[in-house]
């Protein structure tokens, strides 16, 4: 085994602490904040745990735009929503059935469905993103988060609710050292996969869309599962959907208009954003049946998520 090797394994084992012990810092702060201010856990997942998870897709797509790896900036964002809606949503639903609501069908992820059509249409007009375009969608991003917050609905009443007791002043520094966590933790994953991905000879879109998006995706993933866990279904769903519509709207967005972004492979491009379309429709339509998220609909999810990487992956090859 090789220095490397040995270096690569020590970078993994210290991210997975990192992740683990950050998540449980952020569902367990943010759970307080929204008994305490009554906000509901679902407004919390959508906005301040939300913002925080998708804290790495906004750092490694900023950085691949700035050194103009363009494909990269885009195929982080598409991948990184697949990956949560098929793998990470997929398989909370298939540990726990997740229940779901009128607000959530209807308004939020609605919304993302939107924001994603809206993605598409930018992108297929002429294979790049504009700043014009960068500040209509960071402009809609703001409007949404703005409504959700005046609307902050009723806490979720759940009966658990005691074992996490009452706010005090330490949740802010324990959500702030817990972000960090994560964020660092998914860091030290993404630059191990980068690099072995490049060794392979792997296409950049290839690249972004499946190992980098899985890398910038890990703090989504260890904050759903504590959230499971902990039996907080609103910060699962809430963080899920609030983070796919801040990587669309906001990190792209913001980004865009830093440096505006321009596709190079438009021939991988177009079946990833439609696929990541099609899986917001698949998820918008298993939520209302029902008004829950099942097993076997998760189980759906995961499948489509794993083909859709396969693909990808043929094609980058």
């Amino acid at each position: 085994m090789t220095q490397d090797t040995l270096a690569d394994l020590a970078s993994f084992a210290i991210a997975v602490g990192l992740l683990w012990k950050g998540a449980d810092w952020v569902v367990t702060s943010a759970a307080r904040t929204a008994s305490r201010f009554g906000i509901s856990d679902l407004v919390i997942g959508m906005t301040i745990v939300a913002i925080g998870t998708s804290a790495p897709e906004m750092m490694v797509t900023l950085t691949a735009a700035l050194g103009d790896y363009d494909d990269i900036s885009v195929s982080n964002v598409v991948g990184s929503n697949i990956f949560n809606i098929g793998i990470i949503l997929g398989g909370c639903a298939l540990v726990r059935a997740l229940p779901t609501s009128h607000t959530l069908v209807y308004r939020d992820t609605s919304m993302l469905l939107g924001a994603g059509l809206l993605l598409i249409s930018l992108l297929q007009f002429d294979f790049g993103l504009t700043r014009p375009d960068g500040l209509l969608m960071l402009g809609l991003l703001i409007a949404y988060l703005v409504y959700l917050l005046k609307r902050k609905q009723a806490p979720d009443e759940l009966p658990d609710d005691a074992r996490f007791g009452s706010a005090t002043w330490r949740d802010l520094p324990l959500f702030l050292i817990g972000l960090a966590g994560v964020v660092g933790g998914s860091w030290l994953l993404v630059r191990a996969a980068v690099q072995m991905a490049h060794d392979f000879g792997i296409d950049e879109w290839a690249i972004g869309v499946t190992l980098v998006a899985m890398g910038t995706s890990l703090p989504e993933l260890a904050v759903c599962v504590a959230a499971i866990l902990k039996n907080r279904p609103g910060i699962v769903i809430g963080n899920l959907i609030g983070s796919d519509l801040f990587n669309v709207l906001g990190v792209l967005g913001l980004t865009a208009i830093v440096h505006p972004l321009e596709i190079s492979t438009p021939e991988m491009t177009s079946p990833s954003l439609y696929y990541m379309g099609a899986m917001t429709l698949v998820l918008l339509i298993f939520m209302r049946s029902g008004w829950r998220l099942s097993r076997l609909e998760g189980l759906v999810l995961i499948a489509m998520a794993l083909f859709r990487w396969q693909q990808d992956l043929s094609q980058g090859l």
